[in-house]
């Protein structure tokens, strides 16, 4: 696979941009013309969210689609790292960047993509992108690519409350941000429909401009050991690469952490706290790379919202700790709120 690093993201970047601007006096069609889209031997690139890819969550679980679709579908991929503290306009430059190499699709991941997505669009019609966690910027090339992040969650906080012996859990969010606010919104619905006395910990890494909170896991360490320190037993972090954090100090005061957006357990990184991971709420990020590259490829490419609820096993919860798979009674209960939930008998809150 062919890796943009964040040095050469931004050589490239500012070279695309300077090409952009010599080519205004051409018309649209050629401004957003894609040999990649006109080959059968198609190129897709991935334009990584805060934290890189590494994260063991979030982008990891992108690059994951991306690597099924080249080994599936033959595609040749690349992927962009963000750099820190980065704007809009290195966005766009790194998407400009990638979409006139011929990359198609051009997947932005996380819902910081969708300024730079909203812009680049206009200039590549032919190119298809693919924008994840986010709806609000929509065009006949863009496929918005969103999850029901609080279902899954529901069921995270149906297992911390039937696992907790303390009766209080905690949750931690990297960025207080809407998309953050859906998880804890299902998680402490999950917590309280399952135990009303239960006592829900909440705290958020840092507040919007911020986002240190998605990728510093010595925040989210220190945010779990404080709760911890009030008594949770089982802690569930949404907050990409600091989470990592918040599941080390769990799992050093021998305590329950969930994880989120991939299958933590299984992630190598974390394999010295696997033990502890009771389970993880996953959205299937991954299917929705590989599933808008295939559609690209095959000609017929996703436009668009394209939703993944627990209905469509887009979002739910991991039994891969051995430790899970023999609570039997935790078990039945996320199995019964899953058939509720699909079923239409719960709605789940998309706001606390």
């Amino acid at each position: 696979m062919r890796r943009i690093t964040r040095i050469t993201t931004v050589g490239i970047a500012s070279a695309a941009l300077a090409l952009s601007a010599t080519a205004c006096g051409k018309s649209s069609t050629d401004a957003g013309s894609s040999s990649a889209s006109d080959s059968k031997n198609i190129t897709a690139a991935i334009a990584y969210d805060i934290g890189g890819r590494g994260d063991q969550s979030f982008n990891d679980a992108a690059y994951a689609g991306l690597k099924k679709a080249e080994d599936e579908l033959g595609v040749k991929g690349t992927e962009a790292e963000p750099s820190e503290g980065e704007g809009d306009a290195d966005k766009v430059q790194r998407l400009t960047a990638l979409a006139r190499a011929g990359n198609n699709p051009v997947i932005g991941v996380g819902f910081a993509y969708a300024p730079a997505i909203a812009k680049v669009a206009k200039a590549y019609p032919k190119t298809t992108f693919g924008l994840i966690d986010d709806t609000s910027v929509t065009a006949p090339n863009i496929a918005n690519l969103v999850f029901n992040e609080e279902q899954g969650s529901y069921l995270a906080g149906v297992a911390a409350a039937k696992t907790s012996k303390t009766g209080t859990v905690g949750f931690i969010g990297g960025v207080e941000v809407p998309l953050i606010k859906k998880f804890q919104a299902g998680f402490e619905q999950g917590v309280k429909d399952t135990n009303p006395k239960a006592k829900v910990l909440v705290q958020y890494l840092t507040q919007p401009p911020n986002f240190d909170g998605f990728s510093k896991p010595d925040l989210g360490k220190a945010a779990a050991q404080g709760q911890l320190d009030k008594g949770a037993d089982v802690i569930y972090a949404a907050a990409g690469l600091a989470g990592s954090g918040s599941i080390e100090a769990a799992a050093a005061a021998d305590k329950w952490a969930i994880g989120v957006d991939s299958d933590q357990y299984n992630q190598a990184g974390l394999a010295s706290y696997k033990d502890h991971i009771l389970t993880s709420v996953t959205k299937d990020v991954s299917d929705s790379v590989f599933n808008l590259i295939k559609s690209v490829k095959d000609g017929k490419p996703q436009s668009g919202e394209v939703r993944y609820g627990l209905a469509q096993d887009g979002v739910g919860l991991s039994d891969s700790n051995p430790a899970y798979k023999k609570m039997t009674d935790v078990i039945a209960a996320v199995d019964e709120a899953k058939k509720n939930i699909v079923d239409g008998k719960i709605t789940v809150k998309t706001a606390p």
